[in-house]
């Protein structure tokens, strides 16, 4: 009898364990700030994104890679963008996908890439660039 509650006691905690998991490990929550990105930067005329927003090129906007953006659960999740050649950092909104775009790379709305490059639209790529996801709810500030 004693090895049977004990028994009991080993598989309900189990279970406890297993119902307190949350079932989406890559949920934006669980990678805010813990892990930095780095790829490269390039630019897109913004409109309607793969988020189901309408945008225009003066928000921050952001599109992700496919690889990143799989079923949007990424949608409207902040970045915090550096640009590792000059130290320049800003905040974008992931609001689009980009197919064309590699893993970590991010394609940037254009005030949101001039506001990292040096030289302006013209420098067309930021090689250097690096990222992370801020906490679900983070609004960056004014």
């Amino acid at each position: 009898m004693v090895q049977l509650a004990a028994t009991f006691s080993v598989l309900a905690a189990m279970f406890n364990a297993v119902v307190a998991t949350p079932l989406n490990q890559n949920v934006p929550a669980k990678r805010a700030g813990e892990v930095t990105h780095s790829g490269q930067a390039t630019y897109f005329e913004v409109g309607l994104g793969a988020c189901g927003h309408t945008d225009s090129n003066s928000y921050p906007v952001v599109a992700i890679s496919s690889q990143i953006y799989g079923s949007g659960g990424n949608c409207n999740q902040w970045l915090h963008i550096t640009n590792k050649d000059n130290g320049h950092t800003a905040y974008g909104q992931v609001r689009d996908e980009c197919p064309g775009c590699g893993e970590y790379s991010i394609d940037l709305s254009p005030s949101l890439f001039t506001s990292l490059a040096s030289g302006g639209l013209n420098e067309g790529v930021l090689p250097n660039i690096q990222w992370n996801y801020e906490p679900v709810g983070f609004s960056p500030p004014n």
